[in-house]
């Protein structure tokens, strides 16, 4: 037996600890206390068992973020029925691919979606279940329908005296049992569902608990996909099992309704990608180092502190005044962003981590991070460079511990790849490791480009140079025949407050690939800019889809 509580454990602690506290929480909507999340998995429960849904059949979850979301989710898991969360922002067809890949018998999903998608395209499904109001928009067997219409009535037969604290038990004896299939993709064609245990989770809520401490007074805003397993462990399960309450802003918020959010709320920590932040310091802290005075100022000791300290304050109170940390993970802070970061003392760091991974692979307190790196290994999983010179020349990342996936479902092939001889995880990212155990990643393998010269180039190190060119606001650099040509989305806003005239606006491209090739070497010069006329398009992560690009 491990050494550290089941996170079910911690949950059931939670529960009976923090009955009547609001747990699940819709801003702006409804509000459910740990009671109401008790309450109604007991109900889920004695439906699931009433209509022979069996430990370890597939439940399938594709809906939107929302208080009733993360009931659904816990419903199926506390049940140890497998739980399948499927990203909402999936094709329609790929959700009926993946629930049907998954062998899912049932679904939670919202009305809306579900009128998308295909029965006959999930054959196994017994029963859809509307996330919205816990009615049926499918079943396959009137018994179905029964059996939810009696669902209170059974509820207080088999609680007749009333349903209260001590009630609550979750079950603990299935460390290595299967909890979760998390899919890393929606493709239809050979797809790769992430096979993860109650033991994978309950590493990392442990370790997120011990490194990152959750408390019954703080709150949390879950702003990442449910679907995702950042944002299902590090946004809901983890802070969740220690009496944080958890708010969800439903649909994509506008900037003024989520800063409206962080100031009602008042978050303990923030979780967001890199490219949120780089958006913020452009839009916030940009503009005000970029003052004369202030340029001037900054450089004077002492008063420099003064202003940097102004700074890290007016932006952790947009925040809602009672951020503690901002952890960013999914990929590199730009290094110019990041000094500025540095400046001002801003309580930041970059993570590591994958879905195979539950998620986290590194972490550093943002008193230790050390910039440019993702910190280093989470305790619960030895990693390691696959390389003769860790600390100098870039290897495969790899990992092996109590929080690693078990393999994919139904794919034995990509299981069988994904891990080394000696069972260590195979991450595909490459990177160096220092002797105090920080890790720096330096691309993906499958992204690096090799030189005519015979160079390992890695993309993403040129597209954080470029990214700091002047009306840059995204960047991906491809290999063209052999010639670096970077593909540049251009800040607009920041062109016409320039107000340069057309001529020079025409020279912006040329002047980018001037001001990036001075700070490269000459083997990773950049031979072209071209210019895009629409965003990237993202993984829930934020990463950019590269894939569709080069």
């Amino acid at each position: 037996m491990p050494n550290y509580p089941h996170y079910l454990a911690r949950l059931q602690d939670a529960t009976r600890k923090y009955w009547n506290k609001p747990a699940l929480n819709n801003i702006g909507g409804e509000t459910f206390a740990y009671k109401d999340m008790a309450t109604q998995i007991e109900k889920f429960h004695i439906f699931f068992e009433k209509i022979g849904v069996k430990k370890g059949e597939k439940i399938a979850l594709c809906a939107r973020n929302g208080a009733r979301w993360g009931m659904s989710y816990l419903a199926v898991n506390t049940y140890e029925a497998v739980i399948v969360p499927i990203l909402n922002d999936f094709t329609p067809d790929s959700v009926d691919a993946l629930v049907e890949h998954s062998e899912s018998i049932g679904l939670f999903t919202n009305a809306d979606k579900w009128a998308k998608l295909d029965i006959t395209k999930m054959p196994a499904l017994r029963f859809v279940i509307d996330v919205d109001n816990w009615t049926l928009l499918y079943s396959n067997d009137p018994s179905i329908d029964a059996a939810l219409s009696s669902n209170e009535d059974d509820f207080k037969a088999k609680w007749p005296d009333g349903y209260g604290p001590d009630n609550v038990v979750f079950p603990t004896d299935n460390w290595d049992d299967l909890s979760t299939i998390n899919y890393t993709s929606g493709s239809t064609g050979n797809p790769k569902g992430v096979m993860l245990t109650y033991r994978n989770f309950s590493a990392n809520v442990d370790y997120s608990q011990r490194n990152v401490p959750a408390s019954d007074e703080y709150s949390m805003v879950s702003m990442l996909p449910m679907a995702h397993m950042y944002g299902l462990v590090i946004e809901f399960i983890y802070p969740l099992c220690n009496g944080t309450g958890i708010y969800w802003m439903g649909k994509t918020p506008t900037p003024a309704a989520l800063l409206k959010a962080f100031a009602d709320v008042k978050p303990y920590l923030l979780v967001t990608v890199p490219l949120v932040m780089e958006k913020i310091f452009r839009s916030k802290i940009k503009p005000i180092v970029d003052k004369p005075a202030v340029k001037f100022l900054s450089k004077v000791p002492l008063v420099n502190q003064i202003i940097f300290k102004k700074v890290r304050s007016g932006l952790i109170e947009a925040f809602g005044g009672n951020v503690q940390q901002f952890i960013m993970g999914g990929a590199a802070l730009n290094p110019e962003v990041e000094k500025w970061f540095r400046y001002i003392k801003l309580p930041y760091l970059v993570g590591y981590g994958m879905t195979e991974a539950c998620p986290l692979l590194a972490y550093e307190h943002y008193s230790k991070y050390v910039p440019g790196s993702c910190g280093k290994a989470v305790d619960c999983a030895a990693v390691r460079i696959d390389s003769e010179d860790p600390q100098h020349v870039p290897g495969e990342i790899q990992a092996k511990g109590e929080n690693i996936c078990i393999g994919y479902f139904k794919n034995p092939e990509a299981s069988a790849n994904a891990f080394t001889e000696d069972g260590f995880l195979r991450t595909g990212d490459l990177g160096i490791m220092d002797e105090q155990g920080n890790i720096f990643i330096r691309g993906r393998s499958k992204n690096m480009i090799l030189s005519s010269s015979g160079q390992n180039i890695y993309p993403e190190e040129l597209e954080a140079i470029v990214n700091n060119q002047d009306f840059v606001m995204e960047c991906v650099v491809v290999d063209r025949g052999g010639k670096l040509v970077a593909l540049v989305l251009l800040d607009q806003q920041a062109i016409a407050k320039s107000l340069l005239d057309k001529e020079a606006q025409s020279d912006i491209p040329e002047n980018i690939r001037k001001g990036a090739n001075r700070q490269l070497p000459a083997y990773s010069q950049i031979a072209k800019v071209e210019l895009v006329d629409k965003p990237f398009e993202k993984t829930p992560k934020m990463s950019i889809k590269r894939f569709l690009y080069t």
